[in-house]
């Protein structure tokens, strides 16, 4: 492999053609000799079978090849906002990203997650608007928009030369050269069309201009009227872009092969090399690899695939406490052994469990540096078994096989309504992680939704007298008690007191009856855990020979069963706290959604560090969050999100709670 090989991430929104990008750059570089195509399952990228089956990208997948000289990776992202993790990890490792989005404006609010990450970890990146040939509206509604959802200057690269209403090439700003697309093929260099020449130099102008923002001598030159040399205007944009100054933006149509190759000699001019990513990741003088991928084939078992920030790797070596073994590069799904890796290149390390996303591993060991991204938080459930009681061991192992793989998949076992949730990023997330589970392991699942975690506690005290007695051939059973029961004030839980006086309840039986009460209480006259009262033993009787614990504890349990459906028992349901993230544009539909939802609309304000974005919070009860992620995506254009936490409980009373307690009763009585 080779020596400072160089890595770019295709990210941006589904539909937006990153996977066509990549054929495109792979077969303008000779990688391959025919272009694959993504509705009929042939290309490099999106090989798994749940991509091929959706048509859309569901992992990070890797591509290498060799444009004029230099070795490159590219890294093929998910689009779809429900995969934005890898995007992150994808973006995190590489020295450049490239943002494909649509012409349309009033679509490039979709960029605004994956652009306000790269500006956060001053990622470079430039803004590739694909399917130029399907443009309807001028290039300046475009770059507004895009200005609007990137923290940082958006600045023109090319201007579109258009014959009548087919956009037919375009005139480089820094070379001041115009080329005339041809289908599948290099473009033809022109003229600049005349009509262009003022638009041209205006442009141009601009360009100099918010470059000069970060660079003096670039400044000075212009207050003097100076026209610098074009080598100077390259040097001053390639240093912009490397530091993450401005995003510069380009044109084409990747499936005609429209602005293809004017991408490429830009990312092999400008990407700076490995050595600022490293940087990112505080990687030191040694060898240094960072792990953003983690893959689990049926054939080749576990492949951890990182990229070498530093120094040189070898088969053999010793890194993050291991010794590793295999090493192969990753072209789509296949592998092609290696013995050595250099700083750049991207490695799979075979057959290592110990290793997992997000770890850097060094010779001093393997952990996870403060650059890597944050896990993101799960917003969405189902709950899912086995199809077959036998495959019940096999699923538990797949599922962290799963997570392992992308760690927004989180796994719960809820100890209270006894179901195993898959948690995600939305419905499409859950979708795949389900087949996944089917396509890799043969474990088929049934799914359904998850139960929220009622509650019930009482409105009024009451005072029971429960004995239990019962004589057989030998000893008998005897434990007589009478308790106070006396609801608590919200969140206080349960507590058992005694005040028993004269020994009418031997001491060594208290604990008993406390033990009783206790295990009623995971079922209530309502049919769900009671919380918030106050159980006080003080009186009681006992019989020298009959009297046992076991007959304490049942007489514990009898004076609850007995005794709480005179509490007047009411249902609980638990109340999220929830933060929702919108563009400012959609904020009103999003309380009328909260407030459908019966949710409580506590404020907004603007979203910190999110230009244009509000921040909604609500109280909602958590039987309505369920769904909550697919409606307001549907309402945002797939941008919003939200965070949640469990707040407090709150009494549900009339037909909703009784359809509850009736729906309890069926499933318990099935």
């Amino acid at each position: 492999m080779s020596t400072n090989a160089r890595c770019v991430a295709l990210v941006g929104p589904y539909l937006s053609g990153k996977t066509s990008l990549m054929e495109a750059m792979l077969h303008a570089a000779g990688a391959v000799n025919r272009k694959g195509n993504v509705k009929d399952g042939t290309t490099v990228g999106d090989a798994s079978p749940e991509s091929r089956d959706r048509n859309m990208s569901t992992e990070i997948l890797p591509a290498r090849f060799n444009y004029l000289g230099d070795d490159w990776t590219v890294l093929d992202c998910p689009g779809s906002v429900e995969f934005l993790q890898e995007a992150m990890h994808g973006a995190a490792v590489a020295d450049i990203a490239v943002v494909v989005c649509e012409p349309d404006p009033a679509r490039a609010i979709m960029l605004a997650p994956i652009l306000r990450f790269l500006d956060s970890r001053s990622i470079p990146h430039v803004i590739f608007i694909n399917k130029i040939d399907t443009v309807t509206q001028g290039l300046a509604e475009t770059m507004e928009a895009l200005q609007g959802v990137s923290g940082k200057p958006v600045v023109v690269r090319h201007i579109p030369v258009v014959e009548g209403e087919v956009v037919a090439g375009y005139v480089d700003l820094i070379s001041e050269r115009a080329y005339s697309y041809n289908e599948g093929a290099a473009s033809d260099l022109i003229k600049v069309p005349e009509a262009l020449g003022d638009d041209t130099e205006l442009a141009r102008q601009e360009l100099m201009e918010a470059l000069a923002d970060f660079d003096d001598t670039l400044l000075e030159a212009l207050l003097e009227e100076a026209t610098p040399a074009r080598d100077e205007i390259y040097a001053y944009f390639k240093a912009a872009l490397a530091d993450g100054h401005v995003v510069p933006v380009m044109l084409g149509a990747a499936e005609r092969d429209h602005g293809v190759r004017r991408l490429l000699k830009a990312l092999r001019h400008d990407t700076p090399d490995v050595s600022r990513a490293a940087a990112r990741f505080e990687a030191g003088d040694g060898t240094a690899v960072q792990i953003f991928k983690t893959y689990h084939a049926q054939h080749q078992g576990k492949q951890n695939l990182g990229r070498v920030l530093s120094g040189t790797l070898k088969e053999g070596d010793n890194l993050g406490g291991e010794r590793l073994g295999n090493l192969a590069s990753m072209h789509g799904a296949a592998l092609t052994k290696v013995t050595a890796a250099e700083a750049g290149d991207v490695v799979a390390i075979g057959r290592l469990d110990a290793f997992e996303t997000g770890q850097m591993l060094t010779a001093a060991g393997a952990e996870k540096p403060e650059a890597w991204p944050v896990r993101l938080s799960p917003i969405y459930a189902i709950a899912l078994h086995a199809e077959k009681r036998s495959d019940e061991v096999k699923l538990s192992g797949a599922l962290q096989r799963l997570a392992e793989e992308d760690c927004s998949y989180r796994i719960e076992s809820n100890p209270e309504t006894h179901q195993l949730l898959l948690w995600g990023q939305g419905d499409q997330h859950l979708q795949v992680g389900v087949a996944r589970l089917q396509s890799k392991y043969h474990i088929a699942v049934e799914t359904d939704r998850p139960q929220t975690p009622y509650r019930e506690t009482i409105r009024k005290a009451t005072q029971q007298h429960s004995r239990f007695k019962r004589q057989s051939g030998g000893h008998g059973q005897f434990g007589d008690v009478v308790v106070d029961i006396a609801p608590l004030p919200r969140g206080e839980g349960f507590a058992f007191e005694e005040k028993v006086v004269g020994g009418s309840v031997p001491r060594q039986f208290i604990p008993a009856v406390e033990t009783g009460v206790r295990e009623f209480l995971v079922r209530g006259p309502l049919g769900f855990p009671v919380v918030d009262l106050v159980v006080t033993l003080k009186d009681g009787k006992h019989h020298p020979v009959d009297s046992s614990e076991q007959a304490f504890k049942t007489a514990g349990r009898l004076a609850m069963s007995e005794g709480l459906p005179n509490c007047s028992p009411i249902l609980l349901e638990p109340i999220l706290k929830v933060q929702v993230h919108i563009p400012s544009e959609y904020t009103a539909n999003i309380q009328r959604l909260l407030a459908g939802r019966r949710g409580q609309i506590l404020g907004f304000d603007a979203r910190e560090g999110w230009a244009g974005w509000d921040r909604v919070e609500a109280f909602l009860p958590q039987s309505e969050m369920s769904d909550m992620i697919i409606e307001l995506r549907s309402l945002t254009l797939g941008v919003g999100t939200f965070d949640w936490e469990f707040d407090h409980l709150q009494e549900l009373s009339g037909k909703l709670a009784e359809d509850i307690v009736e729906a309890r009763k069926q499933a318990e009585a099935h």
